[in-house]
């Protein structure tokens, strides 16, 4: 049975209930379930929108709804077909059963038929004990589709078509599923259980291991750009950058003592290098769960935080979510019920210096309870910037049917862990009176971003074929709108100070860095230090991670970087302000601003917002590398480290110093932001 029901276009049959209602502009959002009523859950979608449709109609066994550039056509079967406002298939389910129809709209007489013994529904509610379904979606493929965004993976893929996708947090990987077609639509997966995404060449699906309905939301658009703001729009963007966001952010291993780390600040400061931020790293606390500085090694964190004030350098503090079962607060959490429950076994998750469990941060109640703590420990002495590690969480063992959340079971839950974690802090600043909050984290979800989320890569190897991963993970993550990221420099497992084959890698990932939204240097080095003592002195650090750490020659390259990126804070600013107001990513691929140019399958470049096209060196010992200029030949763009003009829609060949990162411009006034590359060394 299909029924108009003013702004809804509802779908019943054999128990199933499904919804298709207008939400936000050009989209709808469609839910489906096997219980007696939708969960009501926002998940994702949590900004308000408009829900009123254009046209909403039933004729018979047909159905269709419109809103905007967006129309969805349901037959008698259930099967939902998605067209732009050309009347162009844009996205249509896949269904392969006897008397199957697929038709384009409910006022059309023709009706072509696929006739089928597979017995394949587009939407399978397979029941688990217990109650759950394990949900199955299934949509036509279109072999010559390009894929986009999805989060951060690491693999080189930027176009997803033909790849499998785990829908599951880890360490170096967040799962953020919304995607880009260049057929002109937008997909979110508004659903956080554990699964995956196949983006087949004969089949899409979209898989829930256990969840209580379908839910997801489709936008149409005649450009990326169009797609993506649609997407911003019922998600939220990122909060106004702070201006310590835009320049240089300095971090290793761990600095080990307040001694330690103000003297690195200082040596910044006599080498008149910028810097806007400076880390305190993990294990500064006596044990995990404590929150709160080891005054043995940290006597003095108010006086340290006020010294840092006065040099213009802000301190950023690592917070984990684990808490030691010795901690003074494990035993308070756990008969609170606010942290994560193990359904077999001992309420032990990992197993890092201690016996740690995990604080559930899906609990409001836990987001509080941390805040309280961080708020007394860290924020009156004068931290207010945190760096939200272990965000996925990082289970010892990753066995998601056996962790239970406030929430739900991990199962159904678990990929929604990084926003509750990012929204402790966020609400907890914003109630201090900080009006933009901008915390580090290791993973994200749809929706992280309007938390004030900067995600970063996690712990990446060192080598460049890492690098070329970040690549597409930080192209991908502004896709999926997470606009806000980084890497650590150089990668974070491995590397050698003194070795000329990882100086020339930190060189060119530091040069990448310049280019990416935050840009901030980490690692873990060699060799390492020994541990100083007991609780906080637990925990031995690498190896330097300071700019003159590498040699004279990477040492200058980087100085000089360093002044590009100081040069360039105003035009930065001004993109962060357009990702603020619309959602847009800050690196990007090229057919975000050239759609209608044949870029879309070019991997290795990216935009620097509007202006800059960077063509990294993802290569060791690399000599030269083809950069393709796109637009048309009314197109100027101009190589910063040369002056040279060339025109759009043109193929270069660039040569290669260890000095020089293709850069270009179509903005001739930029040219003065580099003038570092020709100071005289």
């Amino acid at each position: 049975m299909i029924i108009a029901d003013k702004n809804k276009l509802v779908y019943e049959n054999q128990g199933e209930h499904l919804e298709i209602t207008p939400w936000g502009t050009d989209s709808f959002r469609v839910r489906s379930t096997k219980f007696p009523q939708l969960c009501h859950e926002d998940n994702a979608l949590s900004m308000a929108v408009n829900h009123r449709a254009d046209e909403c109609l039933a004729v018979g066994q047909r159905g269709e709804i419109t809103n905007g550039k967006i129309k969805a056509a349901v037959n008698g079967r259930g099967k939902i077909t998605f067209f732009d406002q050309n009347d162009k298939i844009l996205l249509d389910e896949y269904q392969r059963s006897r008397n199957a129809t697929m038709k384009k709209g409910v006022d059309e007489d023709r009706t072509t038929r696929f006739n089928s013994a597979l017995k394949i529904e587009p939407r399978t509610f397979s029941g688990i004990a217990g109650g759950d379904f394990k949900l199955t979606l299934r949509f036509e493929s279109e072999p010559n589709e390009k894929v986009f965004g999805m989060g951060q993976y690491q693999q080189a893929n930027l176009d997803l078509k033909g790849t499998e996708l785990e829908l599951a947090q880890r360490n170096s990987q967040a799962t953020v599923p919304f995607m880009i077609s260049n057929l002109g639509y937008g997909f979110l997966w508004n659903n956080p259980a554990i699964g995956r995404a196949t983006f087949g060449k004969n089949v899409t699906t979209w898989e829930a291991n256990a969840t209580k309905e379908l839910d997801y939301w489709i936008t149409a658009g005649d450009t990326p750009s169009e797609i993506e703001r649609h997407y911003a729009e019922v998600t939220g963007t990122v909060p106004e950058i702070p201006d310590y966001g835009l320049g240089f952010w300095q971090s290793r291993l761990r600095y080990r003592t307040q001694e330690e780390l103000l003297h690195a600040a200082h040596e910044y400061k006599r080498r008149h290098l910028p810097i806007d931020v400076i880390v305190i790293d993990y294990f500064h606390w006596p044990k995990s769960g404590e929150f709160r500085f080891d005054h043995k090694y940290w006597p003095d964190p108010e006086a340290m935080c006020q010294e840092l004030d006065k040099m213009g350098i802000k301190l950023m503090v690592s917070i984990w979510p684990t808490v030691d079962n010795t901690a003074s607060t494990f035993a308070d959490l756990n008969e609170r019920g606010l942290l994560v429950r193990a359904d077999k076994g001992p309420q032990i998750m990992m197993d890092f210096l201690g016996n740690n469990g995990f604080v559930d941060f899906t609990n409001p109640k836990a987001q509080r309870y941390v805040w309280d703590l961080v708020k007394k420990n860290y924020y009156k002495k004068g931290v207010t910037l945190f760096w939200l590690d272990e965000a996925e969480p990082e289970y010892r063992a990753y066995d998601f049917d056996n962790y239970r959340y406030y929430e739900g079971s991990a199962l159904e839950v678990a990929n929604k862990y990084p926003v509750g974690f990012s929204k402790a802090f966020y609400d907890g600043m914003r109630s201090e009176g900080i009006d933009n909050p901008m915390n580090l984290v290791r993973c994200a979800w749809a929706g992280s971003q309007k938390y004030g989320a900067l995600v970063w890569s996690g712990d990446v190897d060192s080598s460049f074929k890492s690098l070329r991963n970040q690549l597409a993970a930080g192209l991908s993550m502004g896709i999926a709108g997470i606009p806000w990221w980084t890497t650590d420099i150089g990668g974070f497992h491995g590397g050698v100070d003194t070795d000329p084959d990882f100086q020339e890698l930190v060189t060119r990932w530091f040069e990448f860095a310049t280019f990416c939204p935050v840009m901030r240097m980490h690692g873990d080095r060699d060799p390492h230090t020994e541990p100083l003592g007991d609780g906080g002195g637990r925990q031995p650090s690498g190896a330097e991670t300071e700019v003159w750490a590498y040699g004279e020659k990477a040492y200058n390259i980087m100085r000089r970087h360093l002044n590009i990126r100081e040069a360039l804070k105003p035009y930065l600013k001004r993109q962060m302000d357009v990702a603020h107001q619309k959602g847009d990513p800050i690196m990007r691929p090229l057919f975000f601003d050239f759609p209608r140019d044949d870029v879309w399958d070019i991997t290795d470049e990216y935009m620097f917002g509007t202006d800059i096209l960077v063509a990294p060196v993802l290569y060791a010992k690399l000599d030269k590398r083809q950069v393709y200029l796109p637009g048309d030949s009314d197109v100027d763009w101009f190589d910063v480290y040369t002056g040279e003009k060339h025109l759009g829609g043109t193929m270069i060949t660039v040569n290669l110093d260890l000095d020089h990162l293709p850069v270009f411009t179509k903005n001739k006034e930029l040219l003065n932001n580099f003038d570092a590359y020709h100071e005289v060394e």
